[in-house]
């Protein structure tokens, strides 16, 4: 692996899982503008929130309070329904991650499938990178896919790692083999690459050796599962660290 494709790896904290918490109670308790706050204090390069139409975690609201509050980098992800493509528009956040799941999917499944929804995702695309919001759009490693993302005009894709969990489990690193593919591809097509989706401190650190051009990663279940049992600073800190190159 070349030097130009050692590039640092920034990581993105998804907060839904804060939200989740208070919403389970009610009230305001857990803050999640308190805690972007602090994971940005402990060393994330950026916030992430998923808003979903159920408001079952983040709310549209949330969103607009962390306008303010996030001075790294702000990610909003979702599916790019007229409603979400508006809230977009209006808080201009860092960078748009569109997903492919309607709005009643528990979670990320699967990546887009760019070459049927090449039309669609170009049209989405334009709009964002018009009022200059960096776009970004979840795929799978399949090499005719990220050729066809690279179609729509999007500035990054964000590699879906769900299978790399998986096969990290029975293979180690050698379940990254096809996401380094995913991104040497990529970074010849001008896209930067992002990865997102169960990674966490078992697998983290063989996936960002592995894996060249990757540009962030953003993590939440699995990182504010750890934070109850480490503490947010040091789980933060953990995470950050599975990141950073071998010390020569």
């Amino acid at each position: 692996m070349s030097d130009t494709s050692k590039v640092h790896t920034k990581l993105s904290v998804n907060v839904n899982k804060i939200a989740t918490l208070r919403n389970a109670r009610g009230g305001v308790i857990p803050s999640v503008t308190m805690s972007a706050e602090r994971i940005q204090d402990y060393g994330a390069a950026g916030i992430t929130v998923h808003p979903r139409p159920d408001a079952r975690h983040i709310t549209y609201q949330d969103v607009r309070d962390l306008k303010s509050i996030v001075h790294t980098e702000f990610n909003i992800e979702g599916y790019p329904t007229e409603e979400f493509i508006d809230l977009v528009l209006e808080v201009k956040p860092d960078q748009v991650t569109l997903v492919p799941d309607p709005p009643e999917v528990l979670t990320s499944c699967a990546g887009w499938d760019a070459i049927e929804k090449s039309a669609f995702l170009g049209e989405v695309i334009s709009r964002f990178k018009s009022a200059g919001i960096r776009t970004s759009i979840f795929m799978d490693t399949a090499s005719e896919g990220i050729k066809a993302a690279a179609l729509t005009g999007t500035d990054r894709v964000e590699l879906y790692t769900e299978d790399y969990a998986v096969n990290h489990r029975i293979v180690g690193a050698e379940a990254a083999v096809p996401y380094a593919k995913a991104a040497i591809l990529a970074h010849s097509l001008g896209m930067g690459v992002n990865a997102g989706h169960d990674l966490d401190l078992s697998n983290l650190k063989d996936f960002a050796l592995s894996v060249p051009y990757l540009d962030e990663v953003s993590i939440g279940h699995a990182l504010i599962s750890d934070a109850l049992y480490l503490g947010m600073s040091n789980a933060v800190a953990k995470y950050i660290s599975c990141l950073q190159p071998p010390s020569k």
